[in-house]
Parts: structure tokens; C-alpha cells; sequence
């Protein structure tokens, strides 16, 4: 038996430049055809296979890419899209986009977490009805693919009982993962064919299993494993699980008779010990996942290679990979010629972590490899005593509990009515307008340094002041800015606060063409300067009606850089919640009567375990308190979140003490106003009602519908009217329809209620 040896559980897909957001998006835009997309997609495959190819690796997988998410994929291959795609007539790849993106009479999947990562994953539906049909052929094709360029590679796909966790019921009390005998005969007619092909290993991905789950799931888990593998004519199967300790799920997949496992051995270094101590695991080949596939910091090699080598003797075969998919870094740090060379030392992209794999691996069966330059970089890091601020550590030293506490919720909103005068339904949005070509121009010469200081403020203000016309045209009650200054929600702030280094090239894909450049935060953090007060002023100006400032979140902010590791999350979160602080504090100086400091990654950081939740909320509510606290009752504190299984962190939500909470609402028709009304939430709450992640216009009597649905759960006197999340990413000509249907809505329920 050929074992897999070194390799990666998987791959950025986007493109080094962005080539397939920049393909997908003239794609649907209507500027390319089919083939164009799929050429350019064919293109980056190859770049990726003979890339792991030449670096080293034993075992290379496919796969991997996608069009838009992987979850989606899954439920494509299998026949599971919703009859309101298939039913429109599309061509096959037009369905799938339809499901991802949605179209004017089918709204979109659901779109949430993939787990604690800030990748968004597409949620499929099924219920009592659903048939499950082998309808795809893309494992096959991929693998077709990377064989005529003389690369064999070994298949990745979700795996099935991770696949039915992950989706959403249509029927009220059915369990989706009552289908799993209907599905795993699909999985066999795919591993028969895989076998027919020559695939001599495939990968099935098992995170679900780094969560809590209950007996019925792991005998999921056991009935899956032994009937797939059960199965003569099929390929060798590994199975994944990765984003931390797989608890009893270990025991359960050591016992099948699978050939091979991956284990995270990075988020939870106490699950090294439980993977020695399963005897089970004794005719098996264990891939040791020691090198951080989320983080870009260089893998000490001394503590990876001791974590590995505690296997051997415990596993039939031990070989080194990532502990998860390389889809959550950059691609190659080797790009990043603005970084300080002394940090750029430190950091590991992608193609950096794939060499790691090649010489740990090589180090791990006796080879004689060089680690001393690894060792010198683990060492200079740990030896940066100037990224301490001392001035920063005794503030946050001297801050009282009294500091992150303000009046109670009923004594605050009479002095904010009572301030701002607001309608029942009172009607805003949640931060940016759409981010023209011309704003982008702009930014890019000021960066440039072709557009001077002035004539870039000349261009901001200007487009501001468009953007609050706009807003007063339609009707909106409370207005924002705009961000056109702002090239992303956390960079933004990363620039301008001490600690942290942003990158060039550095792009991960959040969902579909989405890409963030997460920041790299080195050091302590501080406030140098105001940044967002004089833009939240100039708007302020311009209206009597309240101009919301707004700002991120510490949690968010943490949850969406790549965050040092020398030292507790929560002492980090402290240090930045510090720093927003001074910002609510100089915006309320300015005359802004609203601020809004957004907090989306709230879920996204909850431990996997709940064993783990307490210690996690306690410091989350406790940054975002801090940041808040310190200010008039009179001044109103919103925030927002979006896009995330919202059920486990409601209690957070609450002691946020936030003024109004802003949620993602319009996919699941307001199913999580029911969750804040049991868990007892009694403060203000934006249920979207306008999905922005899809191009279509909602109209009138559809956000009627939802605000009614609304208004059954939530008080009127609580209730606020806006979209989803914010309208970066669309343009202008939907936006200003959806947003008059919006107003017009939130009239006509108002008129509802007299």
C-alpha cells in the first residue's frame, strides 16, 4: 500500500492576483462567456498542481478549487440544489451561481460561518423528500485534469455527515441527517467510479467532528465510515477533521477501517496526547497536522517535529501536513516587498507553509535537513521586546470594571429618543454605499502618491456629500457616510493603528469573489490619531438629520487578522478595544449622537467546544464594553452582525448592552427574531431585510411581509428597518431601488400600526 505521506489538506483557489473574482465577475456582469470562466479556472488548477508538484510534496489533492464554495459543490455533485434553481431553465452553471447569488424570483442558499473561520459556506436544503443522485462529474474531471499533466492527485470532498450537519431542514422537525442511508449510496457509485479511474486515495473532510456533538452523530459518524469503507472497489480513504480536538470522534474513526486520518495537532495542542494515547490508530497512516493552516506565523520546527514524533510508535505510518485546508492564508509572502524584512522573516504564506510540510516531513523520517534558519526566525520573534508599549499595558492596568459599564437599557433609550426624535421603524442602512470605479481610482493615486493630500479630502468630501444627498432623497431616517475612504472594514483601521502591518498581496477568499486582505497584528496596539471623526464630522454638516459614525469592532478586528500568538486573544482584544474607546469617545466630542462599532466575527470566534464558550464570552463582552462604555446616555450604540448561526451566542448579544443590535435576517425570513425573543432580549434590533449578497431587488410588498413577520416578535418602538450588511460590493442602480422599497415599506407598516 502506498501511503500519502506529506501534503496539504488543500489550496488557496482565488488566484495569486485574484484571477477568478476578476473572471466571476465579468462573468456575471456579462463581459465574458462560459469558456473564459472556465479557462481561467482550468489555468489556475494547473498553476496549483505543478506548484505542490515542483515544492516536494508526496501526495497532491484536487478538487479543491471551486467556482464559489465547496459546500455548494457538494450539494451540486449530488443532486441536492432546491427545485426554485432547477426549475428556471438555466444552463448548469448558471443554477449554481442562481443558489449562490440568487435571482430576482429565487433568493439565494443561506449563507454562513464555515465553522470559526471567516470563509462563508453555502447552506444547502433538504428535507423528507430530497433524492440524492450522483449529478456531477467534477471530482472525476479534476482528477482527468491534473492526470494529463502527468500529476496524480487524490480527490478532496465533504464529507457526508459533515455535509448533512451543515444543512438547513425544509420541514419543520426533520433531521437531516435522517438522510444519510439515501446518501452514502451516492458516495459509493462515486468512490466506485474514483477506483475505476485509478484514484488510489481520497480525502473526506469531517470537521463537524472538532464541535460537540451528541450519540446520534457519532453513530452517524460510525455507520458512515464502515459502509463506504466496506466497500472493495474503492479508493484508499483519509479522513480530515481539523479546527481543533476530535474528541470521542477520534475513537470512532481510529476503529473504522478507513486507511487514513488527519488531526489538527495546532488549535488545541492537549488533542497531541489524546491522539497518542488511541491504540486504535496502530494500522493506520496518522498526517499530523503541525503546520498552522490559518495563521501566518513561521512553524517553530522543534515544537512541530516533538508533536509528530509522539505519534510514532502509536500510528502504522505518521507523515506531516497542514492542519487544515491553505485556503484561510495568502498565497506567498515571497510577494510582500513592502513588509519589514524583520517581520516578513516571521510570516509563512501558502507556498511557505507547503515547504514547511516538505522539510518537516523529510526531518521526521531521518533525513538530514538544515532548520537552523526556521529556528533563528522562532527565535528573533520571540526576542522583539519592542513590540511591547509599556504606556498602553499600564492603561489598561489602571481601567476599573465600573469603566466598561453604562446606565441601564430603559434610562438610556428615553434619553436618546429624547435626543434624536426618531419614527417608529426608523429606517438607516449599515455603513458603506457602493464603492464606485471612480472612488477606487481615487484611493489608488492618493496610495499612489499621483494625488496629493488636499485634492484626495477634495474627492472624499465630495463623494460624501452625494452619498448623504442620496440618503436624505430616498428618505432614510438615520444616515452613515458612506466609507468611501475606506478600502476594507478592518484594514482600514489597521492603518492606522499601531501593532499592525498590512500586506500588498495578501488576499483570502471569504465567499465567492469576495476577498479580504486580513492585517497581520505583530504588536501592541494604539491609538496614534482619530480616524474616522473629521469624515464623520464633514457628513454630520451636511444634514439635520443623525449621521451614524462607524467602526469596528475589537472582536471583529481580531477575528479578521492574523493575530500575534505570544500572548492571550483576550490581552490583545483589551489593547484594541482600548483604542476604539478613544474613538467613540473623540466621535461623541464631534457631535455624533449614534455610533455604530459592528461586531460580525462575534460567532465567528466561539470555540468549537462549549466547555470553552465561558472563558471566550467573558472577554468578547468584556472588549466590546470597554470600547463602549465612558459616554452620555444620550448617545445611542449600535452594532451589527451577519451571516452566522446566531442560536449559541445570544446571551453574548444581550450583554453586549448594545443600544440597537443589526442582524442578518432576510435569508431566514426572521428566524432569529424569534431566538432574541426567547432568550429575552429586550433592546433595540434591525432584522435585514434586504439581502445584499444577491443582486436582486426586493420590492415593497416582500419587505412588508418581513416587517409584519417582525413586528409579531419585536415591539415597533424596538424595531429598526435596514439591509443585511453593508453595500460595498453592489451597485448603484439596485441599491437605490432596494432602498426606496425599503422606505416605502417601513411606511406602510407604520401607517399598519396607527
Amino acid at each position: 500500500m502506498t501511503d500519502i505521506g506529506t501534503t496539504v489538506l488543500g489550496y488557496p483557489r482565488i488566484g495569486p492576483d485574484r484571477e477568478l473574482k476578476r473572471a466571476l465577475e465579468r462573468y456575471w456582469a456579462h463581459k465574458i462567456d462560459e469558456a473564459a470562466l472556465r479557462e481561467t479556472g482550468r489555468e489556475l488548477r494547473e498553476r496549483t498542481w505543478r506548484d505542490l508538484a515542483s515544492a516536494g510534496l508526496d501526495s497532491i489533492p484536487s478538487n479543491t478549487f471551486s467556482y464559489y464554495d465547496q459546500v455548494l459543490d457538494t450539494a451540486e455533485l449530488f443532486g441536492a440544489l432546491p427545485e426554485r434553481f432547477t426549475r428556471l431553465g438555466l444552463s448548469p452553471l448558471d443554477t449554481y451561481f442562481a443558489a449562490a447569488r440568487g435571482v430576482q424570483d429565487a433568493p439565494a442558499l443561506e449563507m454562513t460561518k464555515w465553522f470559526d473561520t471567516n470563509y462563508h459556506y453555502l447552506v444547502p436544503e433538504v428535507g423528507p423528500d430530497t433524492t440524492f443522485t450522483l449529478a456531477g462529474t467534477k471530482p472525476v474531471d479534476e482528477y482527468r485534469e491534473a492526470k494529463a499533466l502527468d500529476i496524480e492527485t487524490r480527490p478532496v470532498l465533504v464529507g457526508p455527515v459533515t455535509f448533512l450537519l451543515l444543512a438547513k431542514s425544509t420541514t419543520k422537525d426533520f433531521r437531516p441527517l435522517d438522510l444519510l442511508d439515501t446518501l452514502l449510496p451516492r458516495y459509493v457509485d462515486l468512490l466506485r467510479r474514483l477506483h475505476a479511474e485509478g484514484v488510489e486515495w481520497v480525502q473526506l473532510d469531517e470537521p463537524a467532528f472538532a464541535a460537540d456533538r451528541t450519540e446520534a452523530e457519532l453513530n452517524a459518524l460510525i455507520r458512515a465510515y464502515h459502509w463506504l469503507a466496506d466497500e472493495s472497489e474503492r479508493p484508499k480513504i483519509l479522513v480530515a477533521g481539523y479546527f481543533g480536538h476530535l474528541g470521542r470522534g477520534l475513537g470512532v474513526l481510529a476503529r473504522s477501517p478507513i486507511e487514513a486520518v488527519a488531526v489538527d495537532l495546532v488549535t488545541d495542542g492537549s488533542f497531541v496526547d489524546a491522539v497518542a494515547a488511541e491504540p486504535a490508530l496502530r494500522d493506520k497512516e496518522v498526517l499530523a497536522g503541525v503546520v498552522d493552516g490559518r495563521n501566518v506565523w513561521r512553524t517553530d520546527p522543534d515544537r512541530a517535529l516533538a508533536h509528530a514524533a509522539t505519534l510514532m510508535g502509536v500510528a502504522g505510518k505518521v507523515s506531516v501536513s497542514t492542519s487544515c485546508s491553505l485556503l484561510h492564508v495568502p498565497y506567498d509572502v515571497e510577494r510582500e516587498a513592502g513588509l519589514h524584512s524583520r517581520l516578513k522573516g516571521w510570516l509563512a504564506f501558502a507556498r511557505q507553509k507547503v515547504d514547511e510540510v516538505v522539510l518537516l516531513g523529510k526531518a521526521l523520517r531521518g533525513d538530514d535537513v538544515e532548520l537552523s534558519s526556521a529556528r533563528q526566525a522562532i527565535a528573533d520573534r520571540k526576542a522583539a521586546t519592542a513590540l511591547a508599549d509599556e504606556e498602553v499595558r499600564a492603561r489598561i492596568a489602571a481601567m476599573r470594571p465600573e469603566d466598561a459599564v453604562r446606565a441601564p437599557y430603559a434610562e438610556r433609550a428615553a434619553a436618546q429618543q429624547a435626543a434624536l426624535g426618531l419614527p417608529p421603524l426608523p429606517t438607516t442602512t449599515i455603513g458603506s454605499f457602493p464603492q464606485t470605479t471612480e472612488v477606487r481610482k481615487v484611493r489608488a493615486a492618493h496610495k499612489a502618491g499621483t494625488l496629493d493630500e488636499a485634492a484626495y479630502e477634495s474627492a472624499m468630501r465630495t463623494e460624501i456629500e452625494r452619498v448623504v444627498r442620496l440618503q436624505e432623497d430616498l428618505g432614510l431616517d438615520v444616515l452613515v457616510h458612506g466609507e468611501p475612504e475606506r478600502n476594507d472594514m478592518v484594514q482600514y483601521f489597521a492603518e492606522l493603528l499601531t501593532g499592525f502591518a498590512t500586506t500588498a498581496y495578501g488576499w483570502v477568499q471569504s465567499y465567492g469573489s469576495r476577498c479580504v486582505r486580513p492585517p497581520i497584528l505583530y504588536g501592541d496596539v494604539s491609538r496614534p490619531a482619530p480616524m474616522t471623526v473629521a469624515w464623520a464630522r464633514h457628513a454630520q454638516s451636511l444634514t439635520p438629520k443623525p449621521v451614524k459614525g462607524m467602526l469596528t469592532g475589537p472582536v471583529t478586528i481580531l477575528a479578521w487578522s492574523f493575530v500575534r500568538d505570544d500572548q492571550p486573544l483576550a490581552d490583545t482584544a483589551r489593547q484594541v478595544a482600548l483604542a476604539v474607546r478613544d474613538e467613540v469617545h473623540d466621535l461623541e466630542a464631534a457631535g455624533i449622537r449614534i455610533i455604530q462599532v459592528d461586531e460580525p466575527a462575534l460567532r465567528e470566534l466561539l470555540p468549537l467546544r462549549k466547555a470553552r464558550h465561558g472563558e471566550y464570552f467573558a472577554w468578547a463582552v468584556s472588549a466590546f464594553r470597554l470600547a463602549t462604555s465612558g459616554i452620555a446616555d444620550s448617545t445611542q450604540i449600535h452594532t451589527h452582525m451577519c451571516y452566522s448561526e446566531f442560536g449559541e451566542v445570544l446571551p453574548a448579544i444581550d450583554a453586549l448592552d448594545a443600544d440597537v443590535t443589526s442582524i442578518e435576517a432576510a435569508r431566514s425570513k426572521m428566524e432569529v427574531l424569534t431566538d432574541l425573543s426567547a432568550a429575552g432580549f429586550d433592546r433595540g434590533v434591525g432584522p435585514g431585510v434586504y439581502d445584499i449578497h444577491s443582486p436582486r431587488v426586493p420590492d415593497v410588498e416582500e419587505i412588508c411581509t418581513l416587517l409584519r413577520t417582525a413586528v409579531t416578535t419585536v415591539p415597533a418602538g424596538r424595531l429598526w428597518v435596514n439591509p443585511d450588511c453593508g453595500l460595498k460590493t453592489r451597485g448603484y442602480a439596485e441599491v437605490e431601488s432596494a432602498l426606496r422599497n425599503l422606505v416605502a415599506a417601513s411606511r406602510a407598516v407604520r401607517k399598519e400600526l396607527v
